[in-house]
């Protein structure tokens, strides 16, 4: 076993709010050195989504047994029969690369890994301008029917009280300047 143990970078976000814009843009900063915590997912894939690439897609039925037999450093049920989350063989083929994660995750899994790895872990909440912003944003992207966007709004308000509890907040008012202070504290925290 590589006995490398890097550091975990989470970043988590209403949907809408940018967090996989940013979370992209320091994938390609090489010097960073971080690679991407693909999550497991029972939903079916959106668009251009690649299995093992994007998302590990299984069925409901086997992320349960997954939970079962505890492959999983962090899940959640985010809507019925909707699961999310990190299995841990994830984080040690990572670190068998002696690479950093980075992971683009939902509150709730954030701050479970946060607890997780206290000392390892720099936790960024990126904050949207405000809910009207993430409506248009989330309408923009054509993924998803209004339903699902509407479900994914009122789920908003709760995450963003959960801001807090990060060790930092972003807001993401401006793209560029978001990217440019996300940059910053990862390169700063890796260093540290």
């Amino acid at each position: 076993m590589n006995s490398f143990k890097g550091k975990l970078i989470v970043f988590s976000a209403p949907s809408g709010s940018g967090k996989t814009t940013i979370v992209r843009h320091l994938l390609r900063q090489e010097s960073l050195g971080l690679e991407f915590s693909i999550s497991a997912t029972s939903r079916e894939p959106r668009g251009e989504e690649v299995d093992g690439k994007d998302y590990y897609f299984i069925s409901a039925e086997e992320f349960k047994k997954k939970i079962k037999s505890n492959e999983f450093l962090e899940w959640e049920e985010v809507y019925i029969d909707n699961f999310y989350g990190t299995l841990q063989k994830e984080i040690s083929r990572i670190w068998a690369k002696g690479k950093h994660v980075i992971f683009d995750i939902d509150v709730a899994g954030g701050l479970r890994i946060k607890k997780k790895f206290p000392d390892q872990t720099l936790a960024v909440f990126i904050k949207p301008p405000d809910i009207n912003e993430l409506i248009i944003r989330l309408k923009e992207r054509g993924e998803e029917s209004p339903e699902k966007i509407a479900m994914r709004v009122a789920k908003a308000p709760t995450e963003m009280a959960t801001a807090p509890q990060f060790d930092t907040i972003i807001l993401n008012d401006d793209l560029k300047t978001a990217i440019d202070e996300a940059e910053k504290l990862v390169n700063d925290f890796l260093k540290a």
